[in-house]
């Protein structure tokens, strides 16, 4: 356990000093950056707090980077918490309570947030108040609780479980969508250069195209690369020494691992292509199904791999080619 922890807290290290400050440094997401950098400006011009702003997309493509971009870009302080964590209207009252004027609240996957915490934080949201119910029974009383003007931030990788009258209190909400291999290898070759370890324009390409159009992913597999040309390449990455390394993970050309073709195998051999429900493929591949739906079926849906339908997944005539099969 400890072991896991010390590993966990140097990957959190190592996320944290990839992490771009401002918007010069963000690559990617060329309309979303637009949008928010003209409602900072906007903002601080008018002297006002920022709108409250809504981030939704797949895990790893920067929704919490640019939450603190955003503090960053205005000036303010960012407390971050997370859905789960605020579990009753006092956890929102505690945290909402210590805020400075113009400060930001960032909440991390905000779906998840208990229906009783999330009512309160409409009328803090609108009216920058909160009333909260003191004792219980006849002696009951509510208690007004003014707060300084704020930006909440939210952060989720599931937009449709918002409830309506919470999503409509964000003044800006922006999707985030997956990455072109050539922003990846930008951010590669950035990452690369604050990490000490030499790259060049094949290398750098060579794991973008492998990261699945997503940055965590892109510097996870930096990472994992560095340490290989660290032991057996100089300290410099080229294009064979990212597909030598990239091979050990068991990470191919297209950027399917060993899970994705678990969940292609199971569709075209043992359910000849499909249709297949989620369910079904969960449990012959050993995972969860929330797990499969959320983490790996997007990219391969994205990729052309399989296709969604009302009866089930079916594997697509590519899926097969790249199996090695034949197609249907």
């Amino acid at each position: 356990m400890k072991r896991q922890s010390e590993e966990l807290n140097r990957s959190t290290v190592f996320d944290n000093k990839l992490r771009p400050s401002d918007f010069k440094g963000f690559v990617g997401q060329s309309k979303i950056r637009e949008r928010l950098l003209l409602a900072v400006r906007a903002a601080k011009e008018r002297g006002e707090t920022l709108d409250h702003v809504l981030f939704s997309g797949p895990p790893g493509l920067g929704k919490t980077t640019l939450s603190y971009i955003l503090g960053e870009a205005m000036g303010v302080n960012v407390k971050t918490t997370s859905g789960p964590v605020l579990t009753k209207p006092g956890d929102l009252a505690g945290l909402l309570t210590s805020l400075e004027a113009g400060d930001i609240v960032f909440i991390d996957e905000i779906h998840r947030m208990s229906k009783t915490v999330e009512e309160y934080l409409y009328s803090a949201m609108e009216d920058f108040a909160i009333d909260i119910l003191l004792d219980q029974g006849p002696g009951a009383r509510s208690v007004r609780l003014d707060l300084p003007r704020f930006t909440l931030v939210g952060a989720t990788t599931r937009i449709g479980l918002i409830a309506a009258p919470l999503r409509a209190r964000f003044g800006l909400v922006n999707r985030l969508s997956y990455y072109e291999p050539s922003d990846l290898a930008e951010i590669v070759r950035r990452s690369a250069d604050k990490v000490g370890v030499g790259i060049d324009d094949e290398g750098a390409s060579e794991i973008a195209r492998r990261s699945r159009g997503t940055p965590r992913i892109a510097n996870n597999l930096l990472r994992r690369v560095r340490d290989y040309a660290q032991v057996k390449a100089g300290n410099f990455i080229t294009g064979p020494v990212a597909c030598d390394s990239l091979s050990l993970l068991e990470i191919d050309p297209h950027g399917l691992d060993e899970m994705d073709r678990k969940v292609l195998e199971t569709v075209c051999l043992k359910f000849g292509g499909g249709p297949v429900g989620l369910s079904t493929i969960a449990v012959s591949v050993g995972e969860e199904a929330d797990t499969i739906e959320e983490a790996y079926e997007p990219f391969l849906i994205m990729e052309g791999y399989l296709e969604r339908t009302p009866k089930g997944r079916i594997a697509t005539p590519l899926a097969f080619r790249t199996l090695g099969l034949e197609g249907k």
